[in-house]
C-alpha cells in the first residue's frame, strides 16, 4: 500500500514545490531516491505550473513498472541497480563531493538508541551523496530505522526544496521536516537513526527522535551561533 501526502504552500505553484510525503513501505534505499528523482526532476522541468496531477501519474507509472518484476527479479534488479550506483559515483555522475558530514551524541532509553547526523546541502546529488555515504557504515545502515528530513536553496533559486524519508517509523519524516520549518533551518539535511531494543517507547520515541534532531542542529550552529561550534559532534570519515 501507498500513500502520497501533498501540502500546498501558499506560494504555490508560483515560487514554491509543494511538500510532499510519500508512505510506502516497500519502497526503500535507492529505489525510493530513484523516484524522488523523478519527482525533482518533474518540478524542475515545470517550474512555476501545476505538478500535483504529473506526479501522481509518475508515481502510477513507477508503481506499474514495479509491480511488474518478480520478487525474485526485484530482488536482483535491486542488487543490479546497488552496483550500477556504486560504479557511476565512482565513474561519473557523483563528481559531486560528499559534504562533510557530523554524528552526534548518542540517546539510550530502554535498549533503543538513538543518533542524529547532520550534513550541510545545496541540492539533490548531495543528498544523496550523504546518505550513500551513511550507508556505507554497516551499523548505519543495518539500524531499525534511519528516518530523515532536508531543507534547502539551490544555487540560483530562491525556492526551498525539502523532502522526508520515515524509513519505516511512521511520521518521524514529516516531524522531523516539522522541526526544520519551525527553526527555518536551511541547506541542511539531518538524520535520525534508530537501532530497536525490543521495548516499544510510545511517544517516547518521537522525543527522543527530536531531541537528537535538535541536540545537533544546535551544536551545528543551526539553531543559534556557537563559539565552539561542532564541539560534540564527530565527524564521520
Amino acid at each position: 500500500m501507498s500513500l502520497l501526502q501533498v501540502t500546498m504552500p501558499p506560494d504555490y505553484p508560483g515560487e514554491s514545490p509543494p511538500i510532499y510525503m510519500l508512505s510506502a513501505p516497500w519502497l526503500k534505499g535507492l529505489k525510493r531516491q530513484e523516484l524522488c528523482g523523478y519527482l525533482e526532476d518533474i518540478y524542475l522541468e515545470n517550474a512555476g505550473e501545476s505538478i500535483v496531477y504529473m506526479w501522481v501519474e509518475r508515481i502510477r507509472e513507477f508503481m506499474v513498472e514495479q509491480s511488474q518484476l518478480s520478487e525474485q527479479e526485484a530482488e536482483e534488479q535491486q542488487v543490479t541497480t546497488d552496483l550500477a550506483s556504486v560504479k557511476l559515483e565512482q565513474d561519473t555522475e557523483d563528481l559531486t563531493p560528499c559534504p562533510d558530514i557530523f554524528s552526534g551524541e548518542i540517546i539510550s532509553d530502554r535498549k533503543s538508541h538513538f543518533q542524529p547526523h547532520l550534513a550541510g546541502v545545496k541540492s539533490q546529488a548531495e543528498v544523496r551523496q550523504v546518505l550513500r555515504k551513511l550507508y556505507e557504515n554497516k551499523k548505519i545502515a543495518n539500524a531499525t530505522h534511519n528516518m530523515y528530513a532536508y531543507r534547502f536553496t539551490p544555487e540560483g533559486s530562491t525556492n526551498v526544496n525539502q523532502n522526508c524519508e520515515d524509513d519505516g517509523e511512521i511520521h518521524a519524516g514529516g516531524r522531523l521536516l516539522h522541526l526544520l520549518q519551525i527553526l527555518d533551518a536551511k541547506d541542511v539535511l539531518v538524520v535520525v537513526t534508530r537501532w530497536y531494543g525490543g521495548i516499544h517507547l510510545g511517544p517516547d520515541r518521537f522525543k527522543h527522535i527530536n531531541n537528537s534532531a535538535r541536540q545537533i542542529l544546535d551544536s551545528c550552529g543551526y539553531i543559534s551561533t556557537h563559539s565552539d561550534k561542532n564541539k560534540k559532534n564527530k565527524k564521520v570519515k
